[in-house]
């Protein structure tokens, strides 16, 4: 049996997840804002957060270190697109505090449990391979001249990023972090969009692989961690770490500005 937690487990690919391994008899904590969408799966144990706020990060890191010793599995799919800027109550831009600062938080803060399981592995689901997307360094916080998918792009590098600096800093540990993008799939699609946006994501949803299909890449990295301490993949595709996305050198530069930033 594996303890798995899982961020945005209410809806979408997280639900499947959830939904997946409740089936086989695991221990599941889901990490959602909707209280009421967590009804939908009331055989797993469920926190209430708003996860773009750097405090609410700390409160579930606290509780589930108490509660749960062993983690078997981190799932990092909580994600919520914004045409429009928003700052959170923290003064922090949304989509990066979310997509970004979030996936940082959880990842380091929950290493203590994870070490203590047999086969402990982080799976952030986001978007290794794609080749758009850079770290706004000046603008971190996309004050000036904000786009929605601009800052999804950003996220979705900063997580390379972080996957690189996550595997250098914990290289002696057993736990393995895997950067993966599941492909075209029809989820959920959270999020505030334009007219222009919404018309795209409605394609994207009619052409879009089944949840129960997309799911199947991160079942499969859950089940089976990769030997290295960090891999990336699109779908069951392995993806070479021999890129500019996953520098070591930014990713060293982008933790410690992440530190100052979450302090």
């Amino acid at each position: 049996m594996k303890i798995l937690v899982i961020t945005g487990g209410t809806d979408g690919m997280g639900k499947a997840l959830a939904h997946t391994y409740l089936q086989r008899g695991d221990t599941v904590v889901i990490v959602g804002r909707d209280a009421e969408k967590a009804t939908a799966i009331p055989d797993a144990s469920f926190i209430q957060a708003d996860l773009s706020l750097i405090s609410e990060n700390r409160r579930v890191i606290e509780q589930i270190n108490a509660t749960f010793p062993v983690v078997d599995a981190l799932v990092l799919c909580a994600r919520h697109f914004r045409s429009t800027r928003r700052e959170t109550t923290e003064g922090l831009e949304g989509t990066l505090a979310l997509e970004y600062l979030s996936r940082h938080l959880l990842s380091h803060g929950l290493v203590e449990p994870l070490n203590k399981a047999g086969r402990p592995v982080i799976v952030n689901v986001s978007g290794p391979g794609v080749p758009m997307g850079h770290i706004h360094w000046d603008d971190l916080m996309l004050e000036r001249g904000y786009d929605g998918v601009a800052a999804q792009m950003q996220a979705g590098r900063a997580n390379d990023l972080l996957g690189v600096a996550f595997a250098a800093q914990h290289a002696a540990s057993r736990t393995r972090y895997v950067l993966i993008n599941p492909g075209p799939v029809s989820t959920s699609f959270s999020g505030e969009y334009d007219a222009a946006t919404a018309a795209h994501v409605e394609s994207l949803k009619r052409h879009g692989k089944p949840v129960k299909e997309g799911i199947k890449p991160i079942v499969a990295r859950i089940d089976t961690p990769p030997a290295e301490p960090l891999g990336a993949f699109l779908q069951d595709r392995p993806i070479s770490l021999n890129h500019p996305a996953f520098d070591q050198k930014a990713a060293a530069r982008l933790h410690e500005l992440t530190l100052k930033v979450v302090r």
